[in-house]
């Protein structure tokens, strides 16, 4: 496991006899680049016109919906990987979409009915390419959904929904790892079971991951992981983090991130992914 600070970075980077050719820069949002009041520290902007002057591409990856990361960022010039890697836009154009078998996904939301008639406080939002789609509508759930999801549309049933599914997002009001998460791994197999938060479970095809996601853009841009940094905290981040040599755990990170990863970041309380970057690249 990596050390708590920049430590290891900076004695790799002493040793070098240039500076990394860095290409790429993917970063997670919720416990990395956002802070706790999910906001994104104002010395990150001038930071990206640097990074995007120098010929840097840089790709914000999250389980957030597209239309929600396309509003916070206000960025047409970005590689967005959204859904946890289940849609993939490159200047406001899709460069990749894996979506999840329409009877698949009912089949996920009849399961979470059943979770809530045995007493289990979960809802779930069916995440389209159109819009993210939900039949639970009281103030408690909307309150964990909207911050997600700018397109959000109110459904009296979800599996009547035409659309092509991206995923099959969870929230359990409980801990998601030992709650929604374990009653959907029945879905091992068929699909990818995600924990990708305390308290959220995504259910997607087996192509959608934000570590695939990442090797797509990679090919798109011609760009190796040697020439990749990656940014992530918990544990929908893993697979992007391998797929990066300059692979980054928030010091916040799940305890399976950090010990994937090879550096620890200081964590998004500490603005860590902009004093990392600075530290990395010199800018």
């Amino acid at each position: 496991m990596p050390s708590d600070d920049l430590t290891s970075l900076a004695a790799e980077l002493a040793a070098r006899t240039a500076p990394p050719d860095v290409r790429l820069v993917a970063v997670d949002l919720d416990g990395s680049l956002l802070d706790e009041a999910k906001q994104v520290d104002p010395s990150f902007w001038p930071l990206l016109d640097e990074l995007l002057g120098r010929g840097v591409t840089v790709c914000p990856a999250s389980g957030r919906q597209y239309a929600t990361l396309r509003r916070q960022l206000a960025r047409d010039d970005l590689v967005y990987v959204a859904e946890n890697g289940a849609h993939v836009v490159r200047a406001g154009v899709p460069l990749a979409v894996h979506g999840l078998a329409t009877g698949l996904a009912r089949d996920v939301v009849r399961d979470v009915r059943r979770q809530a008639d045995a007493g289990g406080d979960v809802g779930v939002v069916l995440c389209g390419l159109d819009s993210a789609y939900v039949e639970r509508t009281d103030a408690a759930f909307l309150a964990q959904c909207e911050p997600y999801y700018a397109l959000l549309q109110q459904v009296p049933d979800l599996t009547a929904v035409e659309d092509t599914i991206l995923k099959v997002a969870v929230y359990d009001f409980g801990p998601a790892e030992t709650g929604a998460g374990a009653a959907l791994t029945r879905f091992d197999g068929d699909a990818r079971v995600l924990v990708s938060g305390a308290h959220w479970v995504d259910v997607m095809s087996l192509d959608a991951d934000k570590g695939h996601a990442l090797r797509e853009v990679q090919e798109a841009l011609g760009v190796g992981p040697e020439q990749t940094v990656a940014f992530g905290d918990y544990l929908n981040d893993v697979g992007m983090l391998a797929a990066a040599h300059w692979s980054f755990a928030m010091a916040n990170a799940h305890p399976d991130v950090r010990a994937g990863a090879r550096y620890v970041a200081p964590s998004n309380e500490d603005n860590g992914v902009v004093r990392t970057l600075r530290a990395l690249l010199g800018a």
